[in-house]
């Protein structure tokens, strides 16, 4: 994929927004065709703004359809095919005058939205949905009205009312259905507390969370939910952000440590330093990402968009084609314009136009729910063609921060955990990796620290201090093979890093430290592989350490040593040999590998999102998300298929018994059923889109 595609799509056309519409919107611009409308809800700006817009309309749709199901009974009453049918009769003076009153405020009352959208449609020239139901309504309406004034034939008036009757119904039913496929969102929007509690000095106030800014100090109670982002600066306490990451077990939170707006406090209560005000948080960063993927137009909804301009030409052609065939063949024009009005009507492509934007709306939310943030459409859609995944080595597959792994002693009178604890006392104060691993690792076997005075670094080799009287150095097994004749040799195991334990001159252990594999990781990679994906690691680290790794994860193959510029060439090189490359990669010194792989997928924390190049976000380092993303992204695509197979055959089916085919055989659609098998096949793609879900390591 080229660099200039990883990013967002949402904006052409010299800056202006494009009209790239969510389901719902899509859904509003084919029931009302309100491109005013659209150009307000094109920004976001405002999500409970176009919220209430889309309930507003789901309520004048319910109110038209109990209008004209009051005016339907008189209609079918007056109609004389219905007296006929229930074998009565009822005549008086101008009993057609009041049919053709009572037919009018159906069709003007109730054909309202859809008369609009056909303007609107024609207005912009682009005929769709509007256009057919419009069209149809209309011929019958006009063709009912010219019977009344004299023309011979039987009048439309109860076909017409029954067909705006269940159109109303099936659009109210299905954009509460659409409505259905943005609530995830509307979760993600909801997990931000309106108050926070401002610590003000000793006192404690209520404010709104929206005014907070970066530096206030507010209290989070027990049960709460965190109002913004920011670091603990007193109190510890487990915190749930599984709404917010996917990790569904809760985090211990302390002092120092990072915590995000939406996530649910536990049984402690913390002082929370906030980082920036509620605009630039996690959260709404995540929904703005969330709102312009969903507005984002990929390929697969391109050509769904082009196969329902296809149908809604087939549509009217097919109609008027099925009009002048049975007029022409000597039925009365009542049979024709009625064929012609279902063959409009069962045609309208709906289903088609929903297919793939309702899978959207709720394969995004759905996936910033599970910590997927998905920024570019296209790349999570071709997430389904990988053939290769290159992992970063440090941090996704492996934990990224050393651990002691073994520690012994090697000097008699000195014991194991003596070892430990002068080397993590002496190291107290060092930012190191190897003495923050040291540390952890005397803090969770709950060993004492004692003081350490005089601490200097041994330039590249070490450090130096005094503990209780005794000299004490942490030196490399370079340094102490050349400064103590007596440095015993140790088998150091691959992947391992070494240090050795100094005690007044003389060696009194060692303390072997590795960045330790994740546990999900081997059941990643496996699952990856029984998917027909080749695995590739890619790391600056040694080749015995990448060797090491790979072979304990069963990988594919390894490339080590290479610094970050060389990681472009790397996945070039795997392109030129064929294969669909995904890259994972922290997204700040990977960021040109992530733009050159096919699929760029970046393990950030949620502060980089914006600026991050890849088209996909993991907000956890867990390589399972890295399998759940390709499995959701299959997923995805089959529930897309599927909705396109069904708009499509639905239609394939539906015209020709529309046009009257099997007529002969005694199957004949009227134009309410057309209109029932159409709003049948729109709710069934919105039920199919709602089934679809993200399964750990399933699919």
């Amino acid at each position: 994929m080229e660099h200039q595609h990883q990013h967002d799509h949402t904006h052409m056309d010299g800056g202006k927004p494009t009209h790239d519409h969510s389901a719902m919107e899509h859904s509003e611009h084919q029931h009302q065709g309100q491109q005013g409308q659209q150009k307000q809800h094109g920004q976001h700006d405002h999500h409970g703004g176009h919220h209430d817009h889309h309930a507003m309309m789901i309520a004048d749709f319910r109110k038209r359809f109990f209008v004209v199901l009051v005016l339907t009974f008189p209609v079918m009453l007056l109609s004389q095919m219905i007296q006929h049918w229930l074998g009565i009769n009822i005549h008086f003076p101008g009993d057609n005058y009041l049919l053709l009153l009572l037919s009018s405020v159906v069709f003007f009352y109730g054909g309202w939205p859809f008369l609009k959208g056909w303007w609107e449609e024609m207005k912009g020239w682009e005929p769709g949905m509007m256009t057919l139901i419009g069209f149809a309504i209309t011929v019958a309406y006009i063709y009912s009205v010219a019977t009344v004034a004299g023309l011979m034939g039987m009048d439309f008036f109860w076909e017409l009312t029954t067909l705006i009757l269940i159109m109303l119904l099936g659009h109210w039913i299905e954009m509460k259905s659409v409505a259905g496929a943005s609530r995830e969102l509307e979760l993600l929007v909801q997990l931000m507390p309106d108050d926070a509690h401002l610590v003000h000095g000793e006192h404690i106030m209520e404010v709104k969370t929206a005014t907070l800014k970066e530096g206030d100090v507010i209290l989070v109670k027990p049960g709460e939910k965190v109002a913004a982002d920011g670091k603990v600066i007193e109190g510890t306490t487990w915190l749930n952000e599984s709404m917010l990451t996917g990790e569904s077990k809760p985090v211990e939170k302390q002092k120092n440590d990072n915590v995000i707006a939406g996530s649910i406090n536990g049984n402690g209560a913390i002082k929370v330093a906030v980082a920036h005000g509620a605009a630039n948080s996690y959260l709404s960063q995540v929904v703005k990402l969330v709102q312009d993927a969903q507005q984002s137009k990929s390929k697969t909804q391109l050509l769904a968009d082009k196969a329902a301009r296809w149908l809604t030409g087939i549509a009217i052609l097919s109609g008027i084609a099925t009009f002048l065939y049975w007029w022409g063949s000597g039925r009365e024009l009542a049979f024709a314009i009625e064929r012609m009005v279902t063959v409009i009507v069962i045609c309208c492509p709906h289903a088609l136009g929903l297919a793939v934007p309702l899978v959207i709306a709720r394969s995004t939310a759905l996936s910033a729910r599970h910590g997927l943030l998905i920024k570019n459409r296209t790349d999570f859609e071709n997430s389904r063609n990988i053939t290769t995944i290159v992992f970063d080595k440090t941090g996704t597959l492996t934990v990224g921060r050393f651990e002691v792994v073994r520690f012994e002693s090697l000097q008699q009178g000195v014991s194991r955990d003596t070892v430990l604890q002068l080397a993590a006392a002496i190291e107290g104060s060092s930012e190191h990796p190897i003495a923050t691993g040291i540390i952890s690792k005397a803090k969770a076997l709950r060993l004492s620290l004692p003081a350490a005075a005089n601490i200097q670094a041994i330039t590249g080799k070490g450090i130096t201090g005094s503990v209780d009287s005794k000299q004490v150095q942490v030196v490399s097994p370079g340094y102490a093979t050349t400064a103590f004749s007596n440095a015993p040799a140790v088998d150091i195991q691959a992947g391992e890093t070494l240090v050795y334990v100094v005690v007044d001159n003389a060696i009194a252990g060692f303390i072997a430290l590795a960045d330790q594999v994740r546990p999900e990781s081997a059941g990643a990679i496996a699952t990856l592989q029984a998917n027909h994906i080749k695995t590739t690691l890619l790391t600056g680290d040694n080749k015995v350490v990448a060797e090491s790794v790979s072979k304990q994860l069963g990988m594919d193959s390894f490339i080590a040593e290479v610094l970050p510029h060389q990681k472009l060439d790397k996945i070039k090189e795997l392109q030129q040999q064929g294969e669909f490359v995904a890259m994972t990669g922290d997204g700040i010194n990977d960021a040109p590998a992530l733009a050159q792989a096919n699929v760029g997928i970046a393990i950030g924390s949620g502060s980089d999102i914006a600026a991050e190049t890849a088209g996909i976000v993991l907000v956890n380092s867990n390589p399972q998300d890295v399998v759940n993303l390709v499995l959701f992204g299959k997923a995805t695509w089959r529930k897309m298929m599927q909705n396109l197979a069904w708009a499509t055959g639905y239609n394939v089916i539906a015209l020709p018994l529309a046009a009257g085919v099997l007529y002969k055989e005694g199957i004949l659609l009227s134009p309410a059923a057309g209109a029932v098998l159409m709003t049948v096949s729109t709710v069934v793609v919105a039920i199919n889109a709602s089934l679809l879900k993200v399964k750990n390591g399933g699919k």
